[in-house]
């Protein structure tokens, strides 16, 4: 299997009422944790209301801890373009992949809050179909044409970006996806990547993993880009806490596993995630016995990491979903659980140190005893050079 590449996804969702600035601080600081642990992304999101979720702009975020890191990739997990005019959208991904020296990473998407989108008069419905507009434009954009178009919320007239990407070829563009087929339906169509964020938390999100795949697929041929789609690009986030046992990754999430699952519940209006529990304990039994992720250990963990590669037929980057289960120190310890104990096992670092060990231990007892036989031909030869033989 090639090297699978690892990554957080920070939407992100936080209890209400705590220090806002704290908060922002702490989050660029895991992304700096991250870089010194070896992952290789993290993805910011954009909201604008219900309270949990506090980035307004990824953009931003990416501008911040593009300055604190030097390589790790950042991306727009992902940008609400159905909000934005997608000239600016273009640019501002421009821009940031000049002051990142080629390190962004442009995810798009509707916008998942309702309550976003009714302060700028959209329904869901207007924010799907923006969706697709909006890509057109900016992929069209990126790829150095120019553009006259009329969107029910923008017009542009000979609209073009100023500067080249700072990367060559383009830097990734993705389009997420949860549940409906528009995200892999306009991933092939444009021939980028899919984020799919719901990867394991829909009712038929695991299962439905290669059906997504599929779809994309054929819809980047019925298009002629069959030759630019790259399960390299597809990504999937899922959430996951570790720690050295599983009784003590219990005990870590009870801090703040309850507001995650009241989020999702009633505030989120994200039907098809449908997170079940009332109690704290119950909860954590959901996050472990439907499948959607994994409170325990790193070996359980790895198992999920498998069950998502065969499940999926491969893919190129997983992202675990950014939460505030577990106070900050026990949620550092599980990124660099993982990034110790589970990372090596997908990117071809476990099996040659494991390789190595079944071989010594293989071999031990006849190089010992050889050992032992030159350890006492030595002793002898010392002796007799001594005139004691």
């Amino acid at each position: 299997m090639s090297r699978l590449k690892f990554g957080t996804f920070l939407a992100p969702i936080h209890t209400p009422g705590q220090n806002p600035t704290l908060l922002l601080q702490r989050d660029l600081e895991l992304v700096q944790l991250l870089e010194r642990l070896g992952y290789d992304e993290a993805w910011f999101g954009e909201h604008h209301s219900a309270g949990s979720e506090i980035y307004a702009s990824p953009e931003i975020m990416i501008a911040a801890a593009g300055e604190r890191t030097s390589r790790i990739k950042l991306g727009t997990g992902v940008t609400s373009v159905s909000y934005h005019n997608p000239l600016w959208a273009a640019e501002r991904m421009v821009m940031l992949d000049h002051l990142t020296h080629g390190r962004v990473l442009f995810g798009l998407g509707p916008g998942s809050l309702p309550t976003d989108a009714a302060m700028l008069g959209l329904s869901q419905i207007d924010t799907r179909e923006l969706l697709a507009e909006n890509t057109d434009i900016i992929m069209r954009l990126l790829r150095g044409e120019t553009v006259s178009a009329k969107t029910r919320t923008h017009t542009l007239v000979d609209a073009c970006i100023q500067m080249a990407p700072y990367s060559s070829p383009l830097f990734d563009v993705v389009v997420a996806a949860i549940a409906s087929p528009t995200g892999a339906r306009l991933a092939g169509h444009h021939g980028i990547g899919l984020l799919s964020i719901a990867a394991t938390l829909t009712a038929d999100g695991f299962s439905a993993l290669q059906h997504h795949w599929g779809m994309l697929e054929e819809f980047a041929t019925l298009a002629g880009r069959s030759e630019d789609v790259d399960r390299s690009k597809w990504r999937l986030v899922g959430p996951f806490h570790i720690a050295e046992t599983r009784e003590q990754a219990y005990r870590d999430v009870e801090h703040g596993i309850e507001h995650w699952f009241k989020y999702l519940q009633h505030v989120a209006a994200f039907p098809q995630m449908a997170v079940e529990g009332e109690n704290k304990r119950e909860m954590i039994d959901f996050i472990n016995n439907s499948g959607i992720g994994v409170i325990g250990t790193a070996e359980e963990a790895r198992a999920q990491v498998q069950r998502l590669v065969d499940q999926s037929g491969g893919f190129g980057t997983l992202l675990l979903q950014g939460h505030d289960w577990a106070n900050p120190q026990a949620t550092a310890r599980s990124y660099e659980l993982f990034a110790q104990d589970v990372m090596p096992f997908f990117q071809g670092q476990a099996q040659p140190l494991l390789d190595a060990d079944e071989r010594a231990r293989r071999v031990r007892e006849g190089q010992a005893d050889e050992h032992r036989k030159a350890v006492a031909h030595m002793t002898k030869k010392y002796e007799a050079e001594l005139g004691r033989v």
